[in-house]
């Protein structure tokens, strides 16, 4: 068996993001990193939606990033730190939408290492030095410059390694033109390693440590260091030079603290608490990011703590010394892994866990009510201050990227009866947890829904001069009339465009440079922009049955076939062209290209004829409506577009963007069939055609603009859009209801919108997530989702959500009366009216949790629910509240034999689990029985069990229970579950179980499987077979009697099979044999074996905790596997990983890979230079087309 990886949906989870001038120009631009993604987003300053310029695939793991300009430069270069063991510097080519490797020094080790740098990246802020740091020991300075051609230039490596020294941060130091110096938190463990009795372990104090680049002597010294009171966690550097005085902030556990060299005292402040927190008061408050804005005249910090409240950070100076660190509540946003203030004044936050969020910051808090603090007001040790959280104030939102991360858990299945399987996502952590359906589609955002008339049949938008930036008019044909309408503020009806009104329309379009055109049955109307009208009328009984029009063309067929074709003169007039020409058929459909950027004209016609066949007509004068070449189709067409696609930007000498691409004819077939087909510019020849079916009904194409290129719109029973998208073409359904007509439609709203009918209604959509696989629902949950189980009959899902260090809401409420009461008490007797309020006011206030986070309770505190959703219109059914300290691990739903047609819910819930040091104080399994055809949970009774009952599957009508590692049979009994058998030769934790047959599957939580078949004459559970490897299964999926694929927690998918000499299941000593091997590099939580197109075959999709969803396909043929070999086997040489990490060992971190060819480097094939495309097809005895070509069929046989 021989496997293809593919992603269909990226990770979504952000670790580091940074901001800069990446195309070096003014646009700000955010650089994030997805675990092994490097993304490039940028932000429309005018709408504020984010969008993707580009992501790629690193095939390594990227451990830091930074952003860094040289001196007096205005472009920004990235840094990366990855596991590969060098240094990488990226920038950005805007003309070529791709990163470049600049430098790539070595210095190390491949692999996430303690001493080999690569975790901590600090760049001096004038862009002369960059240091790399190491864990433990080793810390690396590279010197950066330019060379007399301006190119960057890096130094040998200088060293600045201290041994048996833990680092926990390194920042640069902003020191104006000084020597470059670099800040670093420290701990030296050498004491606490040699002294046995473990005194000096508890007196070790964190320091902060001064590395001096010394730019005369070329080395680095150890300038300067300073124990610190507190243990700090991350340094803020303060701006120096001209802008500020330079040192460093330093955020520790309830303090953040000021420290320079030199005679400047220490200035501390403790961060503020919230008040009447529920946390437990003996916990502490640490920051746990932040971002830094600075102008010429000012500068500030925003730092958000560990519960999502930003606070903002100001200095106040005197003579370069500081006096005061004041801090101002901002607002409260979820809690970011990184955050980045943008010079347009944006705030991009992304989010530890859920969706990513880009504010506006619409005022800096300067003149509101709200208390500043300051490091100057006089505190008790160990006091602090108090604040009260409220909603956004400062920041406004103005757009959210959707992210699954994390995912938890996924089902695939068709519950809305929708002929695509949906995926049921579990994702997201606590209280912003979801459940999210997500469907094969492009989000449809409706602008707006006007009601007609009466039911058209076309729509139109045309421009007033060729200048405008925007349309003025929508045309809309009718049967017998044409309805004008003029956008403005509102779209209202006109009677003075020039439109004849009383005829439907073939077509419109602007003409020239500010006249438009119309194409009615019975003629042309030219109308002028002093709205002269010149009309050309059809010869005799004869209509106008097709046309085409851009620019400065059209092109009419009349009744028998007949065309007739019109150029624009210089003085703006239509000349008709002296011959006509007959086809030898009924022409069904027509269509002409755009005219391209500085020519006359476009060069072909292409014309649909009822004799099944295509053909391609000169429009040049010199051979003009001469046949070029002809295809003929497998059924009859049905519409024509000519698009030019999939290329790449150009700027010319003036400025102008334009697109130089390739020309591509799609096909519209009447049975449901789109041909895409390359059109070759010069000699009109069609090559290279591929196919795809999109639905019942004859298939109308639409060019529509999209990201500032073409793009075609498909419509047959399902709207399609065909755009090009980083460099790969992507067909991608609509999530929206069927449409009949559509075109472009351009406004001050809606830039790059579609203007669209569907039955008597005008529809105005946007489609902003261009690139998304995926549209998603989502519906919020209470805690984190563990597992769900769909109940067969209702379709219903039942859910288990649990939290530790969390309340339940009866805990909470209690909670809040305690503290209400408390404080009434403590008031004295003239406050007690005050007081009184003031609990009342605290016991009604209520800040949704999803935004200001859940209260902390403690170690060992967990709360839990189990609930019953619809997974279609996502009510809650059915809620059933755990108690304090119970936590939900495992369900199941299933029917016991002596029960009939009942349905039974098992949930194993853990009583009082400390997670370290582990103990437990035992468990239950609850057991429910589904009423109300599977809407409500009726409690029958609890079973108690010693150990955390984690797996729970149906066995043969009665339920196999993993308690600990024990595994045992149960049947339902009256008062309890009753146990029937059990095996205990388990090593550590059953984390799962899966059963075929006689077969049960144990996952253990480290020692991979263990196969057990149960003989029902002896009733036991005999264990016939194990692995050899010891993985840490997470999740697994059985793909037939005898293979299993399972995947581990460190990113790793296998497929194993049990394999011994002999009967197998009658010796008990097998092993298993390893089919596959393959490391992901994202802990993969849910496995499936399923088809996810109707009629596709079969795939094991798998989801990861980023939020990434992959699948493995088998090749079919021995042919393909060799193919697909050969090509991951070039572009590993021709096209190596961006960050320096080699491809085969990345994909074999833990195994060897076994088995497996990596789609998503056979796809960079699309994003490789031209050149090294050809001489990698050459090798492959292929041409590039081809090659692209069947990495596309691959794709589209098993998804999307």
């Amino acid at each position: 068996m021989f496997l293809y990886n593919l992603t269909l949906q990226r990770a979504t989870g952000i670790s580091f993001a940074i901001h800069g001038n990446f195309s070096g120009t003014k646009q700000q631009e955010i650089v994030v990193s997805r675990g092994k993604i490097l993304e490039l987003l940028r932000p429309d300053p005018n709408t504020g939606k984010v969008h993707t310029l580009l992501t790629v695939e690193v095939f390594g793991v990227i451990r830091s990033l930074m952003a860094f300009r040289l001196t007096g430069g205005t472009k920004d270069y990235i840094v990366v730190g990855s596991d590969s063991g060098r240094i990488v510097i990226l920038e950005y080519q805007p003309s070529k939408n791709m990163f470049e490797k600049i430098h790539q020094e070595t210095f190390g080790k491949s692999g996430c290492r303690r001493i080999v740098p690569g975790q901590f990246l600090a760049v001096d802020p004038k862009g002369r030095a960059v240091m790399i740091s190491a864990i433990e020991k080793q810390k690396l300075v590279y010197i950066l410059n330019r060379d007399a051609a301006a190119r960057l230039t890096i130094s040998s490596p200088l060293e600045a390694h201290k041994a048996n020294t833990l680092v926990y941060h390194v920042v640069g130091v902003d020191v104006g033109f000084e020597n470059p110096m670099f800040a670093c938190l420290e701990m030296d463990y050498e004491e606490a390693d040699n002294d046995p009795t473990g005194e000096a372990a508890a007196n070790t104090q964190q320091t902060l440590t001064f590395y001096e680049l010394d730019l005369g002597l070329n080395h680095v010294v150890r300038k300067y260091s300073e124990p610190l009171e507190e243990h700090g966690n991350f340094l803020i550097t303060v701006p120096g030079g001209s802008d500020g005085p330079s040192g460093v902030l330093i955020c520790s556990e309830n303090y953040i603290t000021y420290k320079n060299f030199g005679d400047q005292p220490d200035i501390r402040c403790p961060i503020p608490r919230r008040r009447n927190d529920l946390d437990d008061p003996e916990r502490g408050m640490i920051f746990v990011c932040s971002a830094t804005h600075k102008t010429k005249s000012m500068f500030f910090f925003l730092a958000q703590t560990e519960q999502g409240d930003i606070f903002k950070i100001t200095l106040e100076t005197d003579e370069d010394m500081v006096t005061e660190i004041r801090l101002k509540y901002f607002d409260t946003v979820p809690v970011a892994a990184a955050m980045c203030v943008l010079k347009t004044g944006f705030l991009f936050v992304a989010s530890e866990f859920g969706n990513h969020y880009l504010y506006q910051i619409a005022h800096l808090g300067d003149d509101d009510e709200e208390p500043e603090f300051s490091s100057a007001m006089p505190l008790e040790e160990g006091d602090t201050f108090f604040f009260q959280p409220r909603p956004l104030k400062n920041l406004v939102l103005v757009d959210e990227l959707d992210s699954l991360s994390p995912i938890l858990f996924c089902q695939i299945a068709d519950l809305a009866n929708e002929d695509t399987p949906q995926l049921y996502v579990a994702c997201g952590r606590g209280p912003r947890s979801s459940l999210r359906v997500l469907r094969h589609g492009l989000e449809v955002s409706e602008m707006a829904v006007s009601e007609l008339p009466g039911n058209p049949n076309a729509v139109w938008t045309v421009r007033r001069h060729i200048e405008d930036e925007f349309d003025a008019y929508i045309i809309v044909s009718f049967v017998n009339a044409t309805l004008v309408l003029s956008i403005g503020e509102t779209v209202e009806e006109v009677t003075d465009s020039g439109f004849l009104g009383t005829t439907p329309t073939l077509s419109c379009s602007l003409l020239g440079d500010d006249a438009l055109v119309q194409v009615y049955p019975d003629g042309i109307r030219h109308i002028r922009a002093d709205k002269r009208v010149n009309e050309w009328k059809t010869p005799g009984k004869k209509t106008i049955v097709k046309c085409a029009v851009n620019q400065r063309q059209v092109v009419i067929a009349l009744t028998g076939g007949e065309l007739v074709y019109f150029e624009m003169d210089p003085s703006g007039q239509l000349n008709e062209y002296t011959e006509r020409k007959e086809m030898s058929a009924d022409v069904v459909c027509m269509s002409l290209a755009n005219v391209p950027p500085g020519e006359q004209r476009s060069r072909f016609l292409a014309v649909g004829l009822v004799d099944n066949t295509v053909r391609i007509i000169s429009l040049d004068p010199s051979d003009c409506l001469q046949p070029l070449s002809m295809q003929a189709l497998p059924a009859q067409p049905e519409s024509l577009c000519i698009v030019e696609m999939g290329g790449t930007e150009k700027q010319d000498e003036l400025g102008e963007r334009g697109s130089i691409g390739f020309l591509y004819l799609n096909i519209g077939l009447q049975n449901g069939v789109l041909l895409r087909t390359v059109l070759d510019p010069v000699t009109g020849d069609l090559s290279d055609t591929r196919t795809r079916y999109l639905g019942s009904r004859p298939v109308k194409l639409f060019r529509v603009r999209m990201q500032g290129q073409e793009a075609v719109l498909a419509m047959s029973s399902r709207s399609w859009l065909s755009y090009s998208y980083q460099s790969r073409f992507h067909l991608t359904p609509l999530s929206y209801e069927t449409l009949e007509f559509a075109s472009g439609f351009a406004s001050e709203q809606c830039p790059e919108g579609i203007v669209a009918i569907s039955t008597n209604t005008l529809r105005i959509l946007a489609l902003e997530k261009l690139g998304a696989v995926f549209n998603q629902v989502a519906f919020p949950l209470q805690y984190t989702p563990r597992k769900f189980v769909i109940h067969p009959e209702s379709n219903n899902l039942i859910i288990i959500e649990t939290d530790h260090n969390a309340y339940t809401e009866a805990t909470k409420a209690q909670r809040k009366q305690q503290m209400a009461e408390e404080m009434v008490e403590a008031a004295g007797e003239d406050e007690r009216e005050l007081a009184a309020e003031m609990a009342a006011a605290f016991l009604n206030e209520n800040l949704p949790e999803s935004i200001f986070g859940a209260p902390k309770a403690g170690n060992g505190q967990w709360a839990s629910v189990i609930r019953v959703m619809n997974p279609i219109q996502g009510n809650t059914l059915d809620l059933v509240q755990l108690e304090q300290n119970e936590a939900a691990f495992s369900v199941a739903v299933c029917r016991f034999s002596n029960t009939g047609e009942d349905w039974y819910v098992l949930v194993g819930v853990a009583k009082d689990l400390i997670l370290n040091p582990r103990s437990v104080a035992g468990g239950f399994v609850y057991t429910y029985k589904l009423v109300n055809n599977g809407e409500k949970l009726e409690f029958l009774h609890k079973t108690p069990v010693e150990e955390v009952p984690a797996a729970i599957a149906p066995f043969q009508g009665r339920v196999l229970i993993g308690v600990g590692k024990l595994l045992r049979v149960y049947d339902l009994g009256k008062k309890k579950l009753l146990r029937k058998c059990e095996n205990k030769h388990i090593a550590n934790y059953i984390s799962g179980i899966q059963t075929i047959g006689h077969r049960v599957i144990v996952s253990d939580v480290q020692e991979s499987f263990i196969w057990v078949r149960y003989k029902r004459n002896e009733n036991q559970l005999i264990i016939f077979a194990d692995d050899t490897y010891p993985r840490w299964v997470t999740t697994a999926s059985l793909l037939d009697y005898d293979t299993v694929a399972g995947a581990d927690k460190f990113g790793n998918i296998c497929v194993v099979m049990p394999f011994a000499l002999g009967n197998l299941e009658q010796s008990p000593e097998g092993t298993h044999k390893v089919i596959m091997n393959y490391h992901v590099g994202e802990t993969v939580l849910s496995l499936q074996k399923t088809t996810l197109i109707p009629g596709g075959s079969e795939s094991l999709v798998y989801t990861t905790l980023s939020g990434g969803i992959g699948i493995l396909v088998p090749f079919t043929s021995h042919e393909d596997h060799d193919f697909f070999q050969h090509v991951e086997m070039h572009l590993r040489s021709e096209h190596p990983p961006l960050c320096g990490r080699d491809h085969l060992s990345f994909r074999s971190y833990y195994f060897p890979v076994k088995n497996v060819i990596d789609g998503d480097l056979c796809e960079q094939f699309n994003s490789m230079e031209p050149n090294k495309q050809k001489n990698v097809s050459e090798e492959l005895d292929r041409t590039p087309p081809e090659v692209s070509k069947k990495l596309e069929d691959i794709r589209t046989r098993y998804a999307f």
